[in-house]
């Protein structure tokens, strides 16, 4: 297995204090899970190895970049998924309209994008989806089920063809049949040569015995021992919102 992640005393600080770290992490391309309790700064890890966000000291490499100085090639090598207010989608419209604004936000600015068709459709969401129903083109974002939504976030994600996509907050589907959808999911995809680095507020470790997957887990609650940092404290900066 390559390897996706090298991060060394990784920490982000806030005026209000720690939001992550110190953080040691090898991950290589399957599926990772970082897990800790709300407020362990499992987004803001997340973010900062796809390279959304600067870390305060330490270092890091994803993909053979060093972050923040290389974060533009990190940045198109990877996609991010279930984020709350950077990937939600716009209830109102159609799954065959998300499609065509992310085929259109991907594509050259002079090329024309049309309707999302059945055909294309099943192309973007099937490898997502799996066994899984698929909506049809014309169904609204708000009449989908949260499992539907949480998959379509992640296949509109995937039509970059990232190397690496980064998940945030598994626990937002609370029942335990729509986790283990879920992390199948994310486990297909990695099988199929995309690494899945994920965050979750506790490992699933029943969950993940039935699906028989061992995901490589990093506890974010019990951080390496603290260092003398000499980066600035308040240097929080997200770098693009999103890509």
């Amino acid at each position: 297995m390559s390897i996706i992640v090298r991060a060394h005393e990784l920490a982000l600080h806030s005026k209000r204090g720690a939001v992550y770290g110190p953080v040691n992490l090898v991950a290589d391309s399957t599926l990772t899970v970082l897990h800790g309790p709300a407020g362990s700064g499992r987004t803001s890890l997340l973010l900062t190895l796809a390279g959304r966000m600067k870390p305060s000291s330490g270092s890091v490499e994803v993909l053979g970049y060093e972050l923040p100085q290389r974060a533009r090639p990190v940045q198109q090598l990877t996609a991010i998924a279930g984020f709350q207010g950077i990937d939600a989608l716009e209830e109102s419209v159609s799954v065959g309209a998300a499609i065509r604004e992310r085929a259109a936000w991907l594509a050259p600015w002079w090329s024309i994008v049309r309707r999302t068709d059945e055909a294309e459709l099943r192309r973007v969401l099937t490898p997502v989806f799996g066994d899984a129903p698929l909506p049809a083109v014309d169904t609204l974002i708000w009449d989908l089920d949260e499992v539907q939504t949480v998959l379509l976030r992640i296949a509109l994600a995937m039509m970059s063809e990232p190397r690496v996509l980064f998940f945030d907050q598994i626990e937002q589907l609370q029942a335990p049949a729509a986790r283990l959808l879920l992390w199948n999911r994310l486990d297909a995809i990695s099988r199929a040569g995309t690494a899945v680095v994920a965050s979750a507020a506790a490992p699933d470790t029943e969950i993940w015995a039935e699906l028989g997957i061992a995901p490589l887990a990093l506890d974010l609650s019990t951080p390496a021992p603290e260092h003398t940092a000499t980066a600035d404290p308040d240097a929080i900066d997200l770098i693009l919102e999103h890509a």
